[in-house]
């Protein structure tokens, strides 16, 4: 068997990890701000986290086109296409904050989503041209360049929205001007990225397993449901974290603070990640991610305090690291390169999707499921139970499977 030399590989995740780094801030800005921007816009209390819904529901929405382009003309032109995605969304968010209004403001929120959904290939770009054994390091590593964006993203929010004085929606605005640059930036970015498209299939080959056949494979029935799982509950709870620390008393800057702890506990791990992969497998990294974001929701609801705040959310980002990239590995190599834009489009909009009513039902748990901030918080960690339950089953499903078939 040839072995696959990764010089090539390294290179492209090097340019990786600097997308990830900077447009990703762009993404952690918004989820900040979006929901304290729509509850000052809104009528509607309860769809006060409808913004964060429309990114995420345009994430879902853009994943299936997008990876077929990506499948046909190569990852460069998919993820140029989702940074001027998120040109457009930040210009129309601009838009709407100066004249204040929400419904346009959702418009520009479902344009970023095209961004995010660029953005989520990135994983899968890293192992496109890796080797086996650097294939799980590769996409950790991507994952890693998530620490710089949690550093910049939330810290950028904190210093613009520091001056008090300002309590209009309009205080918001320059955020949205620095997401503009960070997406000129990544358009110059992806003219670096040394990805060939995949092969066209072969009259041996075949176009591969069809939607409904991939997902009666175990290993990717099961990597769908944790991957799922695991981006869903981070973003419920996530998505109530600014509101949640606002209604409880404490300030934005605080906010942009716990998310800022909550974005480095995402990406730290990356840097291991794929290590601890590779020496006890997807299934347990995957199996310790879903117990470790339940440790988030217990530590949640222990209490409000500032603390409680920080280590829920410390807890739920290394929870998301472990369960997502676990999940993210096994689907990586349970499919062909003919089924890839196939099998990623699909599963990028089987998560997104499940996001998406995770955002949505995030705010309407947080303002409309109890009587103040202390009881919607709790009403949001709550529900991450019964998914959990789902997750974790199929996961002990898949490996008492995997040791029969073995036995």
């Amino acid at each position: 068997m040839t072995q696959i030399d990764d010089t090539r590989a390294k290179r492209n995740v090097a340019v990786l990890v600097a997308a990830q780094a900077f447009l990703g801030s762009q993404i952690t800005m918004m989820f900040v701000v979006a929901g304290l921007a729509g509850q000052q816009l809104t009528p509607f209390a309860c769809l006060a986290t409808l913004p964060i819904s429309l990114i995420v529901f345009g994430s879902m929405t853009t994943a299936p086109w997008l990876s077929n382009v990506m499948q046909r003309f190569g990852r460069k032109s998919g993820f140029i296409i989702g940074a001027f995605g998120g040109l457009l969304g930040a210009a129309i968010g601009v838009w709407a904050l100066s004249i204040g209004s929400f419904w346009l403001f959702l418009v520009g929120s479902y344009m970023t989503g095209i961004y995010m959904s660029a953005q989520g290939f990135y994983r899968f770009a890293a192992a496109d041209t890796a080797s086996d054994a650097f294939r799980p390091k590769a996409i950790s590593y991507v994952m890693a360049g998530g620490l710089l964006s949690a550093i910049i993203g939330p810290q950028v929010v904190g210093y613009v929205t520091a001056d008090t004085a300002d309590a209009t929606v309009a205080r918001y605005i320059p955020i949205y001007w620095v997401a503009m640059g960070f997406n000129l930036m990544g358009m110059a970015l992806f003219f670096l990225l040394d990805i060939p498209k995949p092969p066209a299939p072969s009259a041996t080959d075949g176009p591969g397993r069809s939607r409904k056949e991939l997902l009666r494979d175990p290993r990717i029935a099961v990597a769908v449901i944790c991957a799922a799982v695991s981006y869903a509950l981070m973003n419920l709870v996530m998505t109530s974290t600014p509101l949640a620390v606002v209604g409880c008393g404490f300030t934005e800057p605080d906010a942009a603070n716990v998310v800022t702890v909550h974005v480095l506990a995402m990406f730290a791990p990356s840097f291991f990640t794929g290590h601890l992969i590779s020496r006890f497998g997807a299934e347990t990294i995957m199996g310790l991610g879903l117990a470790i974001l339940g440790v988030a929701g217990l530590v949640a609801l222990q209490g409000v305090d500032l603390a409680n705040f920080y280590w829920a959310l410390f807890f739920l980002g290394i929870g998301w690291n472990f369960g997502f990239i676990g999940a993210t590995t096994m689907l990586s190599s349970a499919h062909s390169a003919q089924e890839r834009g196939r099998m990623q489009g699909m599963n990028d909009l089987i998560v997104f999707g499940g996001v998406t009513v995770a955002s949505l039902a995030s705010g309407g748990l947080m303002n409309c499921a109890g009587g103040d901030a202390v009881e919607g918080w709790a009403a949001v960690n709550i529900a991450m139970v019964p998914f959990l339950v789902l997750a974790g089953g199929s996961l002990i499903w898949l490996v008492m499977r995997q040791r029969a078939v073995t036995a």
